[in-house]
């Protein structure tokens, strides 16, 4: 049975989540913590968007990487094929692995929503549902 038919709840987060997430914003430990108490919620990381948080504030990818209740996603070859396409449309490698797991598949028909502080770089995106996320909180 998958995630989604299962009543489950899942959330991607994007670079500036992770950021966030690291900077103690209460919001986005929110969603880990809740993930943690309950086996309908998931929150989703991809590595790219890992990659690019810790370039930018060193130590992210090892605090995150030790929450048990976050699934760090690798690229795989649907994703690196996706990301290609939406590379060659001109958006950024660092939201282009949140997109991808954030539009419906099979588990997940109504796609994950992506928490961020930057909604707007989502906007035009089709199948793509944000969360806003404070910048500080």
């Amino acid at each position: 049975m998958s995630a989604a038919r299962a009543g489950s709840t899942g959330v991607v987060f994007d670079e500036s989540a992770l950021l966030a997430l690291g900077s103690g914003n209460s919001l986005a430990s929110q969603f880990v913590a809740n993930t943690e108490h309950g086996p309908t919620r998931h929150v989703y990381v991809p590595a790219l968007c890992l990659a690019a948080a810790d370039g930018m504030r060193k130590g992210l990818a090892e605090h995150v990487g030790a929450l048990p209740a976050v699934e760090i996603v690798e690229l795989d070859f649907a994703g690196a094929s996706t990301l290609g396409g939406l590379l060659r449309d001109g958006v950024e490698w660092r939201l282009g692995h949140a997109i991808h797991l954030s539009r419906p598949t099979p588990d997940w028909p109504d796609g994950r929503h992506v928490l961020t502080v930057e909604p707007d770089l989502y906007a035009d995106m089709p199948l793509v549902r944000t969360i806003r996320l404070p910048r500080r909180r």
